[in-house]
């Protein structure tokens, strides 16, 4: 477990670095901060934090680190400007960032006599320290069991395993559900701003109330995928397939392009064409899971 006042630095010091920062402060730790370029969130001298002068001091003063900067590719750029040995610190990235970058920044970490932790980080730097924010990480389990007290401290924390690819891979998820959303939203708002009928009316009369009934369900479609069998609870892959074919149609009637629904199409028709047709369409995720991964990245030096 981790004494309430362990020693913590951060670096980067955009709205969500700031905002760790005075959460720590306000909870007790000694919090040194350091940021590339001198003189943001001075609110935070005032608060009681150090601020470093060089990257390696900041560094030195924590016993657990983090990093919140623009993405893990920026987070791995800065940790390599430093060389000298880690010593047992924990270097917790909330940067937002690929699992193979986190797997990649994990043994550069390691390398250098540190132990290392992915967070994502599903919430704004105003729903920190709430119930209403999640963090999810992943990574060295000595860490998480010298630090995860400290990290419970930003939110509802979620340790997901040893393997600093998780909280990315959790993260990226995330938010591909989220630009599916709005794909969809994109197009519906297009689609009746064709008739010059407003989306904020639009979206507060008929999609909102429909898209919340929607959201209902996920937990009985996920259920669905678990088990393998895809049993129609819902609807099922030829119904899905024949309203997909509608929709595209009366989006070109109305002149407006199906770029965001067309790929969805294709994954039906392939299922269908596989005999699927009588299943729920909640198999189309079994045609993704086909797709092979893509070759990973080079890892920092």
């Amino acid at each position: 477990m981790n004494d309430s006042r362990t020693p913590v630095t951060v670096l980067g010091l955009g709205r969500m670095g700031a905002a760790i920062a005075e959460i720590f402060l306000r909870n007790g730790h000694p919090t040194t901060v350091w940021n590339r370029s001198p003189g943001k969130a001075i609110q935070l001298d005032a608060a009681g934090a150090h601020r470093a002068g060089t990257l390696a001091a900041a560094v030195d003063a924590g016993r657990l680190i983090v990093v919140a900067v623009n993405d893990t590719g920026a987070a791995a750029a800065l940790l390599a400007d430093r060389t000298s040995p880690l010593d047992g610190r924990t270097v917790l990235n909330v940067s937002t960032g690929r699992p193979d970058e986190a797997r990649d920044l994990a043994t550069w970490v390691a390398d250098h006599g540190g132990h290392f932790l992915d967070g994502g980080i599903l919430g704004v730097p105003q729903t920190l320290a709430t119930p209403d924010t999640l963090l999810m990480y992943s990574g060295a389990p000595e860490a998480q069991a010298e630090h995860g007290d400290t990290i419970a401290e930003l939110g509802t924390a979620k340790y997901l395993g040893a393997d600093a690819g998780l909280a990315g891979l959790h993260d990226m998820a995330v938010l591909a559900g989220m630009y599916g959303l709005f794909g969809g939203f994109f197009q519906a708002v297009a689609m009746v701003g064709t008739e010059r009928f407003a989306a904020g009316e639009f979206t507060a009369d008929f999609l909102g109330p429909w898209l919340r009934s929607v959201l209902e369900l996920l937990p009985t479609l996920a259920a669905e995928i678990d088990s393998g069998e895809f049993p129609v609870n819902f609807s099922d892959l030829a119904v899905n397939q024949a309203g997909l074919i509608n929709i595209r149609k009366a989006s070109r009637n109305q002149g407006v392009a199906t770029d965001l629904l067309d790929p969805l199409q294709r994954l039906f028709d392939r299922q269908v064409e596989l005999g699927n047709g009588a299943d729920s369409f909640t198999r189309a995720v079994s045609g993704l899971r086909e797709v092979p991964a893509a070759a990973g990245t080079p890892s920092i030096g």
